[in-house]
């Protein structure tokens, strides 16, 4: 399949079974927390996906902590799609929705940080988002042997942006 035909899009409801399925094996691959269809359709409005035909091929979530400060979250892509860029399309895009947010700094904790050192993120200390930590962490099965990096993008302020 040509991942770069794929469109990203603002998820619906009824997107929410494909983006589970999309979660599934990296869910058992602890890559992913899990997500049930009910949780993903509570918080439609912070999901992108990218289709490709009718197909749901990719995922990502955007969630706001407050204070400008929004994660990138649930990133998955279909293992047939992988390698060809949509990954990146899609962090793209979730910079995209955080930035319309408001938000001046976007964290993931990740397993890939050349990934997202692509599109301008720098590793950084875990410590500096401890509403993560309280809200997720301490959920994961790997709290206690965690191997993810955490990066963090600063974004221009209203006050930096440039004015059209």
């Amino acid at each position: 399949m040509s991942t770069p035909t794929a469109e990203i899009r603002a998820a619906r409801n009824d997107d929410a079974d494909a983006i589970v399925a999309l979660l599934g094996p990296y869910v058992l691959q602890e890559i992913v927390l899990p997500r049930t269809a009910d949780e993903i359709r509570k918080s439609i409005g912070n999901f992108l996906v990218a289709t490709a035909g009718h197909r749901v091929v990719g995922a990502v979530a955007v969630r706001d902590f407050g204070d400008g400060l929004q994660e990138i979250r649930s990133l998955v892509v279909s293992p047939e799609c992988t390698g060809a860029g949509l990954g990146s399309r899609l962090v793209d895009a979730a910079v995209s929705l955080a930035a319309q947010r408001d938000a001046t700094r976007v964290f993931a904790l990740t397993m890939r940080p050349r990934l997202f050192a692509r599109q301008g993120f720098e590793s950084v200390d875990m410590d500096l988002f401890p509403q993560k930590v309280w809200s997720d962490c301490v959920k994961c099965p790997k709290r206690d042997r965690c191997d993810e990096v955490a990066v963090q993008l600063q974004l221009p302020t209203s006050d930096e942006k440039p004015r059209g």
